[in-house]
């Protein structure tokens, strides 16, 4: 029964480490390109200014619609996986916000920036003016995202020059469009400069004024609460995305360690008949050696090359199938190794395919998933369990 439970407790320390991998390299992609930052500040431009105005479509962009365009039912699915990359059918303006997994990872970084730039100023600390004329003149004309973001300099730092936001509470969102509204004059003259810039916001807004009976507290509240559900329903969208790429990554992790479930159980297994037959090495004779001999090099000493088998239990053997691996002996400098053919000829063989298929599909559970079978297979307690008194 112990083979079994040590089966159970070494493919859940794998998965969890691979998992533990590809969280780690999605995070690094992730900040690397500042997509989180970016994905609220796009949402954030289309809500408060509207949709992004195509001015220029690339030549190249504009021959590929057309192209697809000619093409019934695939060019509806080209053009909706490349929905992001080409231009609006009927509109000249379209929402900053990704559609699609593609444009998360390719417009969204390497297209035109939707953040504000950093700036090291504090936060305004302007009066508010009586009315609408009396606004300071670097605000006139400014848009209402670089406003926002003026009231939220103090919890800044720049990355490439902009804004490295990611999160905005909703009760600060709540005072800041307040602070813009008292520079404007009032709610009621905020609601019309909206209303005249044709801002997305202008709606919400109107609704949550016209309920709250012109009581600014009870706006302030609407205002915080229709905000929190608008960054409640972002971060569904966002994780969905995310989703994808997590897939992706765990597929290539997969891959890249060509990592068999099925064959790490059959290779357990077979630790435990070779352990059992040194067990009766001494009734037996050297024949009880026979498996052992089989994967030790010819002309190499028995017993050494006994040691060294039984010395590499199969949680380590699972990881030695990269393309590059490295061996650490016990004196000396570790020794990089070059399996390319090796790694090869098992992405080739069908016979491990179900092996990294299991893989893939333990991969996309999550390391806070296999943390917690782990914990509950070997005993371990949270820190921040409470025990009942």
């Amino acid at each position: 029964m112990s083979y079994y439970v040590d089966l159970a407790i070494g493919l859940i320390l794998a998965f969890l480490l691979l998992s533990l991998l590809v969280s780690g390299l999605n995070e690094g992609i992730v900040r690397l390109l500042g997509i989180r930052s970016k994905f609220l500040w796009a949402y954030l431009r289309d809500t408060l200014d509207g949709g992004e105005q195509i001015q220029r479509v690339n030549g190249l962009v504009r021959w590929l619609d057309r192209r697809l365009r000619g093409v019934t039912m695939l060019g509806r699915r080209f053009r909706s996986t490349l929905a992001d990359l080409l231009p609006p059918v009927r509109s000249s303006t379209r929402s900053r916000l990704p559609a699609t997994v593609l444009g998360v990872f390719v417009k969204l970084p390497f297209g035109k920036d939707p953040r504000p730039k950093f700036s090291p100023s504090p936060a305004p600390v302007d009066i508010a003016p009586a009315t609408p004329e009396q606004a300071p003149a670097h605000h006139q004309g400014e848009p209402f995202t670089d406003l926002l973001h003026e009231r939220l300099q103090e919890i800044d730092e720049a990355r490439q020059g902009k804004t490295s936001i990611a999160e905005i509470p909703p009760s600060r969102f709540s005072v800041a469009l307040l602070e813009i509204a008292s520079e404007r004059g009032g709610v009621d003259a905020l609601l019309a400069e909206l209303k005249r810039l044709d801002s997305p916001l202008y709606r919400p807004l109107a609704g949550l004024w016209a309920k709250a009976g012109v009581d600014l507290e009870t706006f302030r509240k609407g205002v915080e609460e229709w905000f929190d559900g608008e960054m409640e329903r972002l971060t569904v969208l966002y994780r969905r995305y995310v989703r994808v790429a997590v897939g992706m990554l765990s597929l290539l992790v997969t891959l890249l360690f060509s990592m068999d479930s099925l064959e790490y159980g059959k290779t357990l297994l077979n630790d435990s008949a070779y352990r059992s037959a040194i067990a009766a090495f001494a009734e037996q004779g050297e024949e009880a050696l026979a498996p052992i001999k089989d994967q030790c090099a010819p002309g190499a000493d028995t017993y050494e090359c006994v040691t060294e088998v039984l010395s590499t239990p199969a949680f380590v053997k699972i990881f030695t199938h990269a393309p590059v691996s490295v061996e650490i002996p016990g004196t000396g400098t570790p020794v990089w190794k070059w399996g390319g053919g090796d790694w090869w000829d098992r992405l080739k063989s069908p016979s491990h395919w179900p092996g990294f298929l299991l893989t893939l599909v333990a991969l996309l559970f999550g390391s806070s998933f296999w943390w917690d079978m782990l914990r509950r297979i070997t005993g371990l307690k949270s820190k921040t369990q409470v025990t009942p008194s």
